[in-house]
């Protein structure tokens, strides 16, 4: 960071040697002593050590706030001298609050590079071995960012093999990461093996070592992944790394056990992606459909408005069990109770077909079971003159699915189905007489009202 350093430096006049603050780069910033040396509150000046470097943290963070990196680093250089702190307990903690604020400025000053960013990196490791785990984990994945997979891997490995420091339960789960993740550099190697391992006859000479290679690379990163994903916590890139592999050699029992203690297991946090990967390796494995649907009526608990809610809808639909198909129209509702859903028409053709069949079949009870909740906000929420006018000019196919669903809980009187029943469409003319013929044969609502 050669240009970065020499913008900062520059000569110092007699004048300013007294007001400046010199660093051991040669760099000079006569305005800053003024602040780090005085805080002016009350007209009182106060000169103790905690209080300068507790200012000074406080110009990095509002500078880092203002996106103003060449001041952020500027300060940090001040900043330094908290490393030599009286007080043991902020001794300890200045290293690891250096790195955080460092790396950051680093990472988008404009003249940053590579080299300055891994020479920091390296100097902060060894100062004060309670940080040289977390720092090359992070370090690492800088590396990854920019693409240096060779370099991550090479300092993932050093990492692994330190050995200094207590032995603590937070120091197992830093070394159970950087394993894992360096299984997960391991396991990239492996889907280009694989890659290349499909373009090849079976009968190709270079079949057999390519082959090898590929079972080389599984083995190593099955066992750096294996003992992070046993511990609690969100291990969504490795159990997918780690699933697709047990799947690719075949051992489909290996995989369903790992996604199913991951998705269930108490100790491990609420997780919608657990449920998820565990759906998507049963739907591959053309599991029975009551494994699927007991699959997502859990996501469906966590998030009603997912888009795989549309899937389980048709699961439920399609059973035979009466509490799934009136549980089926219950998750079409839940999906459109959310703004982001408004306009997915997908949604809103299956509610209209569904709330069409729950009629005919004579289950009025379950769709009032659902509008009476909703009764006092859906209509201004989805079926407005607004909405309507707004609907028919973006999508018209969009507004006729509405105009029928809010006719079947509304009534005809309904200003949305009032509007899209007077507009003149010759391609949807014909679904549009049909769809005021069954708004007034199974409309929930007395036909003498409107809404």
């Amino acid at each position: 960071m050669s240009d970065f350093s020499e913008e900062l430096k520059g000569p110092v006049t007699d004048d300013e040697v007294e007001t400046s603050v010199l660093t051991g780069a040669g760099m000079h910033f006569p305005w800053l002593q003024t602040y780090i040396e005085t805080v002016a509150i009350g007209g009182k000046r106060k000169k103790d050590f905690a209080q300068t470097t507790s200012a000074c943290l406080s110009f990095i963070q509002e500078a880092l706030l203002k996106h103003q990196w060449q001041q952020a680093a500027e300060y940090m250089y001040s900043y330094f001298q908290t490393l030599e702190d009286s007080d043991s307990y902020k001794r300890q903690a200045a290293p690891e609050i250096i790195w955080k604020l460092g790396s950051e400025i680093l990472f988008y000053h404009p003249k940053s590079n590579m080299e300055t960013f891994n020479t920091f990196a390296d100097r902060m490791k060894n100062i004060g071995v309670m940080n040289y785990l977390k720092i090359s984990l992070q370090h690492a994945l800088y590396l990854l960012h920019h693409g240096m997979l060779k370099d991550a891997k090479r300092n993932l490995s050093e990492a692994e093999t330190w050995r200094h420091g207590e032995n603590t339960s937070s120091r197992g789960i830093l070394i159970n990461l950087i394993q894992a993740y360096k299984g997960l550099l391991q396991y990239y190697t492996w889907s280009k093996k694989k890659m290349e391992l499909s373009k090849l006859d079976k009968d190709d000479y270079a079949y057999n070592a390519v082959a090898q290679d590929v079972f080389n690379h599984s083995w190593k990163t099955s066992a750096n992944i294996s003992a992070l994903i046993k511990i609690p916590g969100v291990w969504d890139p490795f159990v997918k790394s780690y699933v697709e592999m047990l799947e690719f050699y075949g051992d489909r029992d290996g995989a369903q056990e790992v996604l199913t203690n991951y998705a269930y297991d108490e100790k491990f946090p609420s997780n919608p992606n657990a449920h998820i990967y565990l759906y998507n390796f049963l739907k591959r494995q053309k599991a029975p459909r009551s494994k699927m649907i007991s699959v997502l009526k859990i996501l469906y608990q966590i998030v009603p408005s997912h888009k795989l809610m549309l899937e389980f809808h048709t699961l439920l639909r399609k059973s035979e069990k009466e509490e799934h198909r009136k549980l089926g129209l219950e998750v079409l509702f839940g999906v459109l109770d959310f703004a982001g859903c408004t306009k997915n028409i997908t949604a809103w053709k299956y509610l209209a077909k569904y709330l069409k069949k729950t009629l005919m079949g004579n289950h009025l009870a379950w769709v009032q079971d659902e509008w009476n909740s909703r009764k006092n906000w859906w209509p201004s929420f989805h079926f407005s003159y607004f909405w309507a006018k707004s609907d028919w000019k973006e999508d018209t196919a969009l507004a006729c699915e509405k105009a029928f669903v809010a006719g079947l809980l509304l009534g005809k009187g309904c200003r949305y189905f009032r509007y899209i029943l007077k507009q003149d469409h010759q391609i949807l003319g014909k679904k549009i007489k049909r769809m005021k013929r069954s708004v007034k044969k199974y409309s929930i609502v007395n036909p003498r009202l409107s809404y």
